[in-house]
């Protein structure tokens, strides 16, 4: 009898190959007139059978006919095919399929020596070297290979006769060899056999790899699995997958096949031999942590089942069930620390309440130049009200570029001044850190007097206030280029007290910084930093209040499982008289004209930038690096215009004399890397010209067209993409017609996935191995159900709870956090 599921691959492969007639050898009515018959046969139902008929397989002339009869007839086909298979699943007709590969049970396994936190040399061939590769893949336990998931799988599950192969499809034979020899393959030697089942024989070759063919002894029977191609007209097997078919269960063919991440000296069938005999010696002998309800109510695998399933799935359904369970376990993970972390800081000691002067609240708003927009205000009204508890705030303030986020964050500072306490500024870079420092100190002299004259020498990076507050105060910057001099009196004066704010870098966080009495923290651009860096913070002071910014827009649920012991703000509205910048994306044949076009808005006294993605040339990526292309466009482009380069690699202190004269108009371009993507401010730059956009994100491209425009003229952004791909295209298109940071964030998320600007690799936030942050509906169960558990049992006490408790112990790698 006929396979129909071959001649819906047949037909697929067709379509794919643009109806050209291709999809087999001789075209597709030759296969047709001589399969018709076998296809007729394989249906029982009379009405199917009747509709079979109309179809005429057996005198087609599809070689006849025009693409559109071709595309017409082939779906009409595709149509009948999906009637058979809802029939065939209905048990309506009787349908003979050919037979599939039916493996024998794998053996019972016998306990393997060691414990499964045993290293790797327990396993049979694993010596030390070979494990000091795997130690180069993170895997160094029999634990940490069976959580070692394969990147992708190999379906070699379709199971053919010889004469139903196809070319450019995988599949799977079984068939006898009755011939394998070494020969000359490409000037090397190789493998060269010829397998054979009742309907044909076909060949099979591998390269450089002339050891097989005494492993194919005459008249063995062997499974092979790969992709068919032709050579001379004949189907050839090229390097397949290969097994001899005995009473074990398969590993490397007829299956789904795991295909694993590999380094220098490791290589697939060695590493799939090895996991699997982890998995069958181990894996039953892992203690299943998750409470049994929580299982039963998420319809979630036992742990040894999915872990099994993962590696080597019965088939696609189950492997979806294992990586539910699997996923599942991270983000569950994730959710339980971090709200125990969040406990622990708001309810192992008290916080510091503040009292909140509203004269000064409205003294200083009064003194701006603008007013707070809506989002602003309920914004502020939420970090009032957390302010006020002694539970120490614990917040994240998401707000779009421009959206106006620093300015709450200076009167929050301001409010923890007012108290006596102390405040503190941290970025993530020295740039944006001096940036903050002059803004907020703009923010102070239009509402008080500046009487930094009166201070000492040796105090050029404070400013002195008066007549804001009761009291007089100060603000520091403290940056790591400073004179050592310098930091060291700036050292001292934060422990006496004698700063009342400092903005500074990662510097903030060092051992040697101690607070007097330090009562807010304000972390800005937070995905650039981490939970144990946000804990560091605090510890600098009585429990603190904290509040995070980021102008990188997450999907609430998203910010929820990265920033879940942090509660959310969002300002989703940008200030009146800020216009959209206007974005263009351009074939790079007109690059001239964005040059043009940025050489007039100079001489109507604006900036630019120009973006590169790279900083060097380099041979895998065909980018535009920022070092050559600033010479280029110094030397050809733009010789009477003044230029300068910016990059991460720079020195701190150069980077810092870059933008001071970009910012003081003393340069009229700017050529950098995306190092300018966060923060920096530049009221005349106008400009952005992107190269190599499609290189970068979605909402990484939001943040730098955000560098321009900023000053209520006309802002503009022109992509010139390095390769014209559909894929890319579409994307970038998005940026012309959507400015809105969050719509972009959900596209970005939907066409690239979370990526690393989503803040997913935070230090000291456990991996996500299987986990999507795309996946809203598995993000929102494991929060609900770790919320669920936190309420019913915080310290996971109970007994029932012991493993989850141990589990998180090791994952979180901090004992304490769990006493």
């Amino acid at each position: 009898m006929a396979d129909l599921d071959s001649l819906r691959n047949i037909l697929q492969l067709e379509c794919r190959k643009g109806y050209s007639d291709k999809a087999v050898i001789g075209g597709l009515d030759k296969y047709l007139h001589r399969q018709a018959g076998l296809f007729r046969q394989s249906v029982n139902d009379p009405e199917l059978l009747a509709s079979f008929d109309k179809l005429k397989l057996a005198d087609s002339s599809y070689s006849s006919y025009s693409l559109e009869e071709r595309r017409e007839w082939i779906a009409s086909i595709l149509e009948w095919l999906d009637r058979w298979e809802k029939a065939r699943r209905e048990n309506v007709c009787d349908v003979t399929m050919p037979r599939k590969l039916s493996a024998a049970p794998p053996k019972p396994c016998l306990p393997a020596a060691g414990d499964i936190d045993s290293p790797l040399t327990v396993l049979k061939g694993i010596s030390s070297k070979t494990a000091s590769r795997f130690a180069k893949l993170n895997v160094r336990t029999v634990r940490d290979l069976l959580y070692f998931f394969p990147k992708r799988y190999v379906d070699y599950s379709r199971i053919k006769p010889v004469c139903q192969l196809v070319e450019g499809e995988e599949q799977t034979i079984i068939g006898t060899v009755w011939q394998a020899k070494v020969t000359t393959l490409g000037n090397r030697p190789g493998t060269e056999a010829i397998i054979g089942d009742a309907t044909g024989n076909v060949r099979a070759v591998w390269f450089n790899q002339p050891y097989i063919a005494k492993d194919l002894p005459t008249n063995a029977v062997v499974v092979i699995s790969g992709a068919v191609g032709l050579f001379r007209g004949q189907r050839v097997f090229e390097s397949p997958e290969w097994e001899l078919l005995k009473d074990k269960e398969l590993i490397h063919t007829g299956r789904l096949v795991p295909v694993y991440p590999l380094t220098q000296g490791l290589y697939p069938r060695q590493v799939r031999k090895w996991v699997k005999e982890a998995v069958d010696g181990y894996a039953g002998r892992l203690e299943d942590f998750l409470p049994q309800d929580i299982k039963t109510r998420c319809q979630l695998l036992d742990l040894p089942v999915a872990i099994k399933e993962v590696h080597y799935p019965s088939d696609f359904a189950t492997l979806e069930k294992a990586r539910k369970r699997l996923a599942f376990d991270e983000l569950f993970l994730l959710q339980l620390g971090l709200l125990a972390k969040k406990r622990d800081w708001q309810e192992s000691q008290p916080g510091n309440a503040f009292c909140i002067d509203q004269e000064l609240v409205e003294k200083f708003l009064r003194s701006l130049p603008f007013s707070l927009t809506r989002a602003q205000e309920r914004a502020f009204e939420e970090i009032l009200a957390d302010l006020k508890q002694s539970k120490p705030m614990s917040r994240l303030l998401q707000g779009d570029v421009g959206s106006g986020k620093t300015v709450i964050a200076a009167l929050a500072l301001l409010i923890a001044v007012s108290n006596r306490y102390q405040g503190a500024l941290m970025a993530p870079t020295e740039v944006l850190a001096e940036q903050h420092y002059h803004t907020m100190c703009g923010y102070f002299s239009r509402c008080g007097m500046d009487k930094s004259s009166l201070l000492s020498k040796g105090e050029e990076n404070v400013k002195y206030y008066e007549g804001i507050i009761s009291r007089p105060f100060s603000i520091a910057l403290l940056t790591g280029s400073l004179k050592s001099s310098v930091r060291e009196r700036l050292h001292a004066m934060i422990n006496k007290g004698e700063i009342d704010l400092v903005v500074g870098t990662h510097t903030l966080i060092q051992k040697e910084i101690q607070f007097s009495r330090l009562g807010l923290a304000v972390i800005d651009e937070q995905h650039r930093f981490g939970v144990l860096q946000r804990a560091s913070l605090r510890q600098k002071g009585f429990n603190p209040h904290v509040l995070a910014m980021t102008a990188t827009p997450i999907p609430r649920t998203m910010a929820l499982t990265l920033y879940g012991d942090l509660d959310i703000s969002i300002i989703d509205e940008l200030p009146p008289g800020r216009k959209p910048v206007q974005t263009r994306l351009l074939d790079p044949r007109h690059r001239e004209k964005a040059y043009r076009f940025v050489r007039n808005e100079i001489s109507n006294g604006q900036q630019a930038f120009v973006i590169y993605p790279l900083i060097e040339e380099s041979g895998m990526l065909e980018a535009r690096a920022a070092t050559a292309e600033y010479e280029r466009l110094s030397r050809e482009v733009f010789p009477d215009l003044r230029l300068a380069l910016l990059h991460g690699q720079m020195p701190s202190q150069e980077k810092e004399r870059v933008m001071r004269r970009f910012r003081a108009g003393e340069v009229d371009i700017l050529v950098s890397t995306s190092v300018v993507e966060v923060g920096i401010d530049v009221p005349r730059a106008s400009v952005i010209l992107v190269e190599g956009a499609e290189r970068f994100g979605l909402s990484q491209l939001h943040q730098l067209r955000g560098r321009v425009g900023r000053d209520k003229q006309q802002g503009y952004c022109i992509l010139i993409p390095q390769t014209l791909s559909p894929e890319a295209i579409a994307r970038l298109r998005l940026l012309e017609k959507i400015h809105d940071g969050f719509t972009l964030a959900e596209k970005d998320l939907e066409l690239r996935g979370p990526g690393e600007f989503f803040g997913t690799h935070q230090t000291g936030l456990p991996n996500l191995r299987l986990a999507r942050l795309s996946d809203v509906h598995s993000l929102e169960l494991a929060r609900r159900e770790a919320i669920n558990l936190f309420q019913r049992d915080a310290g996971l006490a109970r007994p029932e709870h012991q493993l989850l408790r141990r589990q998180l112990s090791q994952l979180w790698c901090q004992e304490a956090e769990w006493s």
